[in-house]
């Protein structure tokens, strides 16, 4: 193989699955060449057969699928002709593969060090102490601490962040020529992620592998790979390196992308996102011509629609290729068009007002086998805060930093421990959900992250929201309470005729639209939405942030909006709190929030978020260490044994007290040691470039 043979050269590549009623073609003449030392984003919405290619590749796409037309080159042989022996000897050597969730690929039952072992005692025939030596240096490799100590671990012993640098290490075991990443990143925390990309681009250049990497998110394929294929409905749409495709971009669907994105400077208000027309076609009813006609604004009856499209190359780039008959005739960098500026009216009364809001829970030394001992979480520590009718309040923070708690306690499902929480000037901290009346059950509804869980499938859609006006005591009677379903499905823009359909037949952003219409059933007042767009495409997110904040125009909601995705929260909300290990660090306007001074925590999370815009210049600030334990706290800042601001701060003042919450300017908080004049010296973590 020479240094201009393809490590990947997929080439007219289809798949099928075969079910007893009809054969569902997946991936249609898809073709895609990654060289050696290259790494190749593989971006789309779900459905669109990324996965399936990456299945493909590694010849395990199960007893129904099945590859019916090109080939899968790999490093010149033919995947498709090898039998299962030779397939064996390149799977996990030549070949390995990193799933989304990290516990699918570890055996709960066996140490780390044992199953980081097998793969170059089984690929390369080392002995025990040979490949012990180099699980050793693997786990050191990927940044681990102590690695003794995760050698003799079991994975649940691990975070979620320390099983995918596991599950990395072991792909990486055997120094594999190609490396396919499935979503590697989805269920992490913003600065684990941002961790854990740093460290694939790094092992990336130190053993030279080269990279299939899909993933949804547009930022991240911009900060990890060289490459970009873009796919809609199961074919390649457009393809080039990142320059080109981000800032030539030439398919109408990669553009509808961008556009459906929040960047630095969007404004809710003011410029709206634009959210992709119609719905994702299913694979049996795909239409004729290109299939993204019916979403096209740029469709052109008779020629779009009048057969199959080719791949054609761009002139402009280095392999730029894009599935589209108009490349010449569309004006590309013609700006969208200017939507219907929103009026939106200044937030009204204090609605909901937290005074030193405390909860912590009493857990055994050793719950499972018993124990006299006790030990404290403190979940939440001294939260205080206003939200007003008609205000988005944003709150941010890793897993286990105690957003989630809070939101339990608002809604019921928790006492507090101490401190108030007054609703409508009426305190409610002390009232579990059962004991509470209607009129305060209603005002106060959540919209959840997983839409697909939350929704009754025996129950159709309709069903489903006049039983929430029933338990609201909404409606005097069936006909009044039908009519208003009818009418919260109107609110939520979903057909009528969706009231018969089951959750199984709606598509995820659907479902979430059913999941707001029935947090809307009893006139909520405060709608607590925990990272209610982080399980849906980005095209699709978008018209639900949207819905979100038409609805919240029109009923003057307070809405509390909990996420790690700070692009997200930048675009839509009106106040930022950010939160660690129990603590509010930081609290104040978006623009406040979002500009130096920062929290040094603060800091960190914005230079984590991935932002697609090839403008952007971005400081990077990668996170050593995992959030400590709430049974165990730091003494001190909570923050401290991760700051890499610590040292300023004279006389070990953060190891001994927990700082104040300062105040840096009207309505901005921070909780932090250092002085004024080291907090003036910080320097913004995300600019603009050039343009």
């Amino acid at each position: 193989m020479t240094d201009q043979t393809p490590i990947l050269d997929i080439r007219n590549l289809s798949i099928s699955f075969f079910t007893r009623l009809r054969e569902i073609p997946a991936v249609m003449d898809f073709s895609c060449t990654v060289m050696p030392g290259e790494a190749m984003g593989l971006v789309g919405e779900s459905g669109c057969g990324k996965s399936t290619v990456a299945l493909g590749v590694m010849q395990d796409l199960g007893v129904n699928g099945r590859i019916t037309g090109g080939q899968l080159m790999f490093k010149g042989r033919d995947l498709n002709t090898m039998d299962d022996a030779e397939l064996r000897a390149i799977r996990g050597k030549e070949i390995a593969m990193i799933y989304q969730e990290p516990m699918a690929s570890l055996n709960p039952a066996m140490k780390i060090g044992e199953q980081l072992m097998e793969v170059p005692m089984i690929h390369e025939g080392l002995d025990r102490a040979a490949a012990q030596a180099r699980a050793l240096e693997m786990i050191a490799d990927v940044k681990l601490p102590d690695p003794e100590r995760i050698f003799r671990a079991y994975p649940h012993q691990l975070s979620g962040g320390q099983q995918q640098r596991i599950v990395i290490a072991m792909a990486l075991m055997s120094k594999p020529a190609l490396l396919i990443l499935d979503e590697p990143t989805t269920a992490l925390d913003v600065t684990v992620e941002a961790a854990v990309v740093q460290l694939v681009k790094d092992l990336g250049r130190k053993y030279g592998t080269s990279m299939l990497f899909i993933s949804h998110n547009l930022g991240l394929v911009l900060e990890t790979c060289d490459r970009i294929c873009v796919m809609y409905s199961g074919e390649a749409v457009e393809t080039g390196r990142i320059e080109d495709v981000f800032d030539q971009m030439r398919h109408p669907y990669t553009q509808a992308l961008f556009r459906s994105i929040p960047l630095p400077g969007s404004d809710k208000n003011a410029h709206p996102l634009v959210a992709i027309p119609g719905n994702f076609p299913l694979p049996h009813e795909r239409p004729e011509g290109c299939n993204f006609g019916p979403r096209c604004n740029y469709f052109a009856e008779g020629r779009c629609n009048g057969g199959d499209i080719a791949m054609a190359e761009i002139a402009e780039g280095d392999r730029h290729f894009s599935r589209c008959l108009r490349i010449d005739e569309i004006d590309w960098d013609a700006p969208p068009e200017a939507a219907q500026e929103k009026f939106r009216p200044p937030p009204g009364e204090v609605v909901l007002e937290l005074d030193h809001l405390k909860k912590y829970y009493e857990v055994s030394a050793n719950a499972i086998f018993g124990g006299d001992a006790t030990r404290v979480v403190k979940a939440n520590e001294d939260l205080s805060f206003t939200a007003r009718a008609g205000e988005t309040l944003a709150i941010v923070g890793e897993s286990g930093c105690g957003k989630s708690t809070f939101a339990k306690v608002l809604m019921g499902l928790e006492t507090a421990t101490s401190g108030t929480i007054k609703l409508n000037g009426r305190e409610v901290q002390d009232i579990p959900i059962e004991a509470r009346n209607t009129e305060t059950v209603s005002s106060v509804q959540m919209v959840f992250q997983n839409p697909f869980d939350t929704l009754n499938p025996s129950m159709s859609v309709g069903r489903q929201i006049i039983r929430a006006l029933e338990v609201f005591g909404q409606g005097a009677s069936d006909a009044a309470r039908r009519e208003r379903m009818l009418e919260l499905l109107d609110l939520v823009k979903l057909p009528r005729a969706f009231a018969e359909r089951m959750p199984r037949q709606l598509s995820g952003g659907q479902k979430q639209r059913v999941g707001i219409a029935r947090a809307f059933a009893g006139g909520a007042k405060v709608v607590v939405a925990d990272e209610p767009v982080s399980a849906l495409d980005v095209s699709v997110q978008a018209a639900v942030t949207d819905l979100l904040m038409e609805i919240q125009r029109k009923e003057a909601t307070t809405l509390l909006f909990i996420s790690h995705d700070l692009s997200i929260v930048r675009y839509l909300s009106d106040r930022v709190m950010v939160m660690y290990l129990g603590h509010v660090v930081e609290i104040g306007t978006t623009d406040q929030v979002f500009s130096p001074p920062y929290h040094p925590y603060t800091e960190a999370l914005l230079s984590a978020v991935p932002i697609a815009d090839t403008r952007i210049e971005k400081r990077q600030i990668v996170l050593e260490g995992e959030i400590p334990s709430a049974v165990n706290p730091p003494p001190g800042c909570p923050f401290q044994t991760r700051c890499r601001w610590k040292s300023r701060v004279e006389g070990g003042l953060c190891d001994r007290e927990l700082p104040p919450l300062r105040q840096m300017a009207d309505g901005h908080q921070v909780k932090c040691h250092l002085p004024n004049a080291v907090l003036a010296e910080m320097e913004p973590v995300i600019r603009t470039a050039k343009g």
